[in-house]
């Protein structure tokens, strides 16, 4: 994951210079940086969509693979139903 850094010496310096006093500037500065850290932990990274990119990938290859077996069965089964019918035609003719 990348680090994002939030520098809390310049933010408190930025409140203390807005007329904050110091020690409410100083508290302040550290729970944003406290909840940017907790709502940064959450975050998505290229790595774990990759990740889920190819899980998917895989499934979808597998499932593709499975449909293709289920229609070449089918196309069989219905060669073998049609040559069965041919041949009961012809020896009727016959």
């Amino acid at each position: 994951m990348s680090a994002l850094t939030f520098n809390t010496l310049r933010f408190a310096n930025r409140l203390k210079t807005a007329g904050i006093p110091a020690q409410q500037a100083e508290a302040e500065a550290e729970a944003l940086s406290e909840v940017f850290e907790a709502n940064l932990s959450e975050l998505v990274t290229k790595g774990d969509l990759e990740k889920q990119g190819a899980l998917i990938k895989g499934d979808l290859e597998r499932q593709l693979a499975q449909m293709k077996f289920e229609i070449l069965r089918w196309m069989v089964g219905v060669a073998l139903v049609q040559f069965g019918l041919l041949t009961g035609i012809l020896l009727k003719l016959m």
